[in-house]
């Protein structure tokens, strides 16, 4: 009986050391691939965010320039003077 405890107790400390050893890898495993699937979510995300490229030799004007744009008359509408009143 108690060459049978000894073996038990023997046995669970070389389990014990087997697992300090094999999960620290196998969690560091696991980390790096989901690691590397949020990378290629984001490259994914990324490029499918990015506007289409135009083909080449066409061309795009997003802004007008300061002179171009339209001037209201001075008769459009007026300043009025307020005063605050506590």
């Amino acid at each position: 009986m108690f060459r049978y405890l000894i073996i038990i107790i023997c046995i669970l400390y070389i389990v014990q050391y087997i697992f300090k050893m094999l999960l620290p890898a196998i969690f560091r495993g696991l980390i790096n691939n989901v690691q590397q699937n949020a990378q290629q979510n984001a490259r994914q995300q990324y490029y499918q965010q990015q506007p289409p490229k135009q083909p080449e030799g066409r061309v795009k004007v997003d802004y007008i320039p300061e002179g171009n744009k339209q001037k209201l008359p001075d008769t459009e509408g007026e300043f009025v003077d307020y005063e605050e009143i506590k």
